[in-house]
């Protein structure tokens, strides 16, 4: 396994383990003007829920691998907090904006990877 599918899948346990909905993990390696190899994708109730997400991320990614992200983008307000890792990039919503900004659909040509949630 590439270490950017173990960091993908490390982000989506994170997640799980604060209780995320709906995580997918899209592998957009076969997309060419893709601008990462994964998108891990979930969404959270209310903005603590969403931040408390993006935190576990970061403590969890830290701590198995030592890195941080390069960029992280929404935390004040908590609608959407995307967390770049470069190859990896965290998208966490709370569930009205996902709904909206349909990320999913919109990388709809990727393969999905199963993530089969522990809780």
């Amino acid at each position: 396994m590439k270490e950017s599918e173990v960091l993908a899948r490390l982000a989506a346990q994170a997640i799980d383990n604060k209780k995320g909905l709906d995580i997918s993990i899209l592998d957009l390696r076969n997309i060419p003007s893709a601008p990462a190899e994964f998108f891990v994708i979930a969404s959270g109730n209310v903005p603590s829920h969403v931040s408390a997400m993006s935190d576990a991320v970061h403590e969890t990614i830290k701590k198995a691998t030592g890195l941080n992200p390069s960029k992280v983008e929404g935390y004040q307000n908590a609608e959407w907090i995307l967390m770049d890792y470069f190859d990896v990039v965290v998208h966490i919503f709370q569930k009205e904006k996902r709904d909206f900004y349909r990320l999913d659909q919109l990388w709809e040509d990727s393969n999905k990877i199963t993530f089969e949630s522990q809780s």
